[in-house]
Parts: structure tokens; sequence; C-alpha cells
């Protein structure tokens, strides 16, 4: 048995070996699999970096490749470019000298004409070079040729001959002539893609730089453009909500700080104050437009951008170089961004899209009115907007008016902790008073009726007495163990129960005091609440009966008051 026992022993002690050394052989193992992962996070780390500076590296050099390419096609681009449109390049840069010379007088006429017929015969089809033909007869007062020339730069391109031609007359203080050509440069305009330049003429025409209209030519044209849109299904709808749009723009922010416990506690507010905003906007209305009526226009800026005007016709390139020069100013691009495609593309969809917008007029007439920081319009062109489209913008004022007072709640909520309630004028205040009351007395019944003592607590003290009376008996018997223990038990559940009465006697003592601070601080807050409800409302009533200054103030505006220089015409545009 003894021996049985050694040997025993032995061979847990052999085990016993045998499982710390596997033990220590898992611990270098583990060791081992950190120092791998390790090693493996580090290779990982230097892969990820060498492959980071291998793709930028490709991006360096497929960039430097493309850098070269592209200085190479804008050497091919501008000798193409040369080649075929050069002759153009020489005519422009002749019509501003003519231009300047002209002005300064210190150049021949038979030199400035001689110069202008070889531009003639050197640019076969150009527009410009029989226009530049025409100035010159101009200048050196030889009508039948100016005549001649002129019809064949409106064969070639009616819209630019007219509008350089109304420009040249503007400059020159013959503004009947202006007139005429404007008119017939706004003709060829398509009234649902009018561009920047066709804004400028109206702004100079609004602002009495292109003369008096007593014959009507640019009222008619206007005219004829409103009439053709007005054509148009749903043209009276799209232009409530066009000047609905751009009316709502011009909302603020409230201050709304006087309204501390409405925001707090009514789930209303967000509509409340949604609506006084939009009852704040007839006074920001009001005032827009008596600053822009009130102002005294200004010519200088609107004779600055005729000039540009005048000054882009002549230097900008014509259609047939388009292509081209959009190559050319995207292989620019590339070389400007080191080889960069992707930016390159990204900053010519951003020139062609600042450059290419077009509107139709009463979408013009909008901005121009509402947006001038934007459409870079005159004092003179945002009155003639107003003016001219004084219904629409009424019935979109209107619209506006009545949408925000279909928000206006017939009930505002009072939300004071677990009591809601509703007010139409805020007059209901003792009513929702007893209603609150009505509501923490019911709570704090409620809450009272479950803190009361539980079954075993009142047993507590019945079965406690009950114990000790028989701890009593005990004693008296003789047991004087088994008595002293049960009277101390017994004893203990008396005391138990006494102090679990005088907890919850305390505990029903806070929730009392607990509701009727309640009922102190909700009704206080409900009076609160009910009279900025009060000032709401007169607020919201005093700022909405502006709208009508508002509707006042635009129809007495008509469009001939506000066309300068127009008072010798009888005639009014009508809409």
């Amino acid at each position: 048995m003894s021996d049985e026992r050694v040997i025993s022993q032995a061979y847990v002690d052999h085990i016993a070996s045998n499982l710390s050394t596997i033990h220590r052989d898992l611990e270098t193992l583990d060791y081992e699999i950190e120092r791998t992962n390790n090693t493996v996070a580090i290779v990982h780390s230097e892969v990820s970096s060498l492959a980071g500076e291998f793709h930028r590296y490709v991006d360096m050099q497929t960039r430097s490749n493309r850098l070269i390419q592209a200085e190479t096609r804008l050497v091919k681009i501008r000798q193409e470019l040369d080649k075929k449109y050069g002759h153009y390049d020489l005519v422009r840069r002749h019509t501003t000298g003519i231009l300047q010379a002209d002005d300064l007088g210190i150049v021949r006429r038979d030199t400035i004409s001689n110069v202008t017929e070889e531009l003639m015969l050197s640019t076969p089809g150009y527009w410009l070079a029989p226009c530049l033909v025409a100035l010159a007869a101009w200048i050196n007062d030889q009508p039948d040729l100016a005549e001649k020339a002129l019809r064949e730069g409106i064969k070639r391109d009616d819209e630019k001959t007219s509008l350089f031609f109304a420009l040249i007359c503007r400059r020159a203080d013959r503004k009947a002539a202006c007139l005429k050509w404007t008119q017939r440069y706004l003709a060829n305009q398509d009234e649902e893609k009018l561009d920047r330049k066709a804004v400028i003429i109206i702004d100079a025409f609004a602002s009495g730089l292109l003369g008096a209209d007593t014959e009507g030519v640019i009222s008619r044209q206007m005219d004829q453009w409103i009439a053709s849109l007005e054509e148009k299904p749903g043209f009276t709808e799209q232009q409530t909500k066009q000047w609905s749009e751009a009316i709502f723009l011009k909302r603020k922010p409230v201050d709304s700080s006087s309204y501390t416990y409405l925001r707090k506690y009514s789930k209303t507010w967000l509509v409340l104050q949604d609506i006084l905003e939009g009852a704040y906007l007839h006074a920001e209305m009001l005032s827009y437009l008596t600053a822009i009526f009130g102002q005294q226009a200004s010519a200088a800026g609107i004779k600055e951008q005729l000039d540009g005007i005048l000054n882009d016709l002549v230097t900008d390139f014509d259609d047939e170089e388009l292509p081209l020069r959009r190559e050319e100013k995207f292989e620019q691009f590339v070389v400007d961004f080191g080889g960069d495609e992707n930016t390159a593309r990204q900053r010519m969809a951003i020139e062609q899209s600042a450059f290419n917008t077009h509107k139709d007029f009463t979408q013009l007439l909008t901005d121009a009115a509402m947006k001038p920081e934007s459409s870079h319009v005159s004092i003179s062109t945002q009155k003639f907007a107003f003016a001219l489209s004084k219904d629409w913008v009424i019935n979109a004022y209107n619209d506006v008016t009545a949408q925000n007072r279909m928000k206006i709640p017939n009930e505002i909520e009072i939300n004071v902790d677990t009591f809601d309630d509703t007010t139409i004028d805020g007059q209901n205040e003792s009513e929702m008073i007893n209603r609150f009351n009505a509501l923490v007395d019911k709570e704090r019944s409620n809450v009272l009726a479950e803190c009361v003592l539980n079954g075993f607590d009142k047993f507590c003290l019945y079965g406690g007495g009950a114990i000790v009376a028989i701890g009593a008996g005990m004693l008296a018997a003789g047991s004087e163990s088994s008595g002293l223990i049960a009277m101390i038990a017994g004893a203990g559940m008396m005391i138990y129960h006494f102090c679990r009465k005088g907890n919850v006697e305390e505990k029903r003592q806070n929730i009392e005091k607990q509701f009727e601070e309640k009922r102190d601080k909700g009704g206080q807050i409900i009076r609160a609440t009910l009279a900025e409800a009060v000032d709401f409302r007169e607020e919201f009533a005093e700022r909405d009966a502006e709208s009508q200054k508002v509707l006042d103030f635009l129809t007495q505006i008509t469009p001939d008051q506000y066309v300068r220089k127009m008072a010798e015409s009888n005639r009014r545009i009508k809409i």
C-alpha cells in the first residue's frame, strides 16, 4: 500500500513536471507568436509606406508627362489659332486703336479709312471688318459707304453688329440712333435665354444712358417678350413661385429672447417662431423697398459696364474659334496646375458655368430686383424691375403672406412637466390653473397610495408582540435561554415596524412637499407662459398688419416713373 502511494506520488510528480515544461513551451510559443505579429505589422507598415511612395511616384510621373504633353499641345493649338484666326486678332486690335485714335483725334481720317479697307480685304467673312469700314466712313462723313458696310456687317452677324453700333452711338452721345440699334439688338434675343449683356443693356436703358424712349422702341420689345412668355402654360404660377422664393430669401432670424417661457414650455414654439419671422418679413421688405426707391441713381457704373461690353465684344473670340479656344484654355489649366488633369477639368467646369448662364426675361427682372449683389445691376434697374413686375410681385407677396397666416395655430400648447394643455389667446388662466392643480392632486394621491406599509411591515407589529408574549411565557416556565431569544426577536420585529412606519411617514411628508413645490412652480410657469402667449399674439398681429404697407408701396409704382428721361412718353408698359 505504501509502495503504491510512493509510485503514485512519483507518477504525479512526473506529470506535473511535464505539464510545467509544456506550460513554459506555450509561453515561449506565445512570445514567438507575438514577435512574429509585431514583425508582420512592421512589414505591413513598410509595405504600405512603400506602396504609398510608389503611387506618389507614379502620380508625379503621370503629371510630369501630362505637363509636357500640355505644353506641346498648347504650342500646336496656338499655331493653328494663329494660322486660322490670326487675322481676326489683327482686326480686333485695330478696332480698339481706331476708337482710341478717334477719341484723341491724333490720327488722320484717311489713315483710318485705308487701314479698315485693308482689313476688309484680308478677313473675308468676319463680321467686325465691315463694321470697321462703316465706322471709318461714319468718321469721314461718307454715308453711302457707311450704309453699304453696315448692311454687310448685319448680314454677317446681325446681333453683334447691332450691339456694336448701339455702344458706339452711346459713346458718341447719339441717343436716338443708340436706341434704334439697341432695339435691333434686343429683337435678336431669345426672351427665354437672355445673357448678361442683355441685362446690362436693359440696365443702361433704365438708367437713361440710351436716350429717351419717346417712340417706345425698347418698351415695345419688352412688351413682346412678356406677351410671348405669358403664352407659355403655367406662366402665372411660375411667376408667383419665382417671386415668392425671392421674397422668402429676405426673411431673417428674429430675436425671440423675450419669449423665454414659450420657447421652453410650448411644443408649438417652432411654429410660432417661424410665423413670427414671416410677419417680420413685412418690415424687412418695406425697408428694402424704401431703401431702393429712396436712392439717387448714378450712371457712372453703368457707363463703365457698357464700355466693358464694347471692349469684350471687340476682343472676345467668335463662335468658330471657340472649340480651339476651349482646348487652349484647358491645356493652359493643365500647365498651371502642374499636369493635374482632374483639377484642370474642375476649374474648366467652373469657368464655363460662370459664363454660360442664360435666363428668361422675367427671371432677369426678379434677380435684378431681389438679388442686385449677384446680378450687378444699378438702382435704376432695380426700380424698373420692380415697377415692370409689380403685378407679379403683388401676387407673390399676397401668396407668401397667406402661406404664413395659414400656419398660425389656433391653439398654443402649454407643456409643464406632465401637464399638457392649450390656450387660444392666454385668457384661460384660471381654468388652466384649476386643471393643473387637479392633475397635481391626482398625481400626489397616486404616489401617496403607493407609499404605505406593506403586509410584512404591518405583521411585524402584531407578530413581534405575540413572539414577545410567548418568550415571556417560556421564561416563566423555566426555559430561560429560549424565552430570552424569543423576546429579543419579537422586540426586534416591533422596532423594525416602527422604523419602517417612521420612514414611510417621512417619505409621505417629502412627497407632499415635492408636489406643493410642483404646484407653486408650475402655476408660476403657466401664468408666465400664458402672458407670453398674449404678447406673442399682439406682436404677431402688429407685425403682420405691416403687409398692407408693402402692398400700398408696390401699388403706387409704375414703370415709366423709373425709366429716366422718359417724361416725354405718354405710353405705359402694361403687363
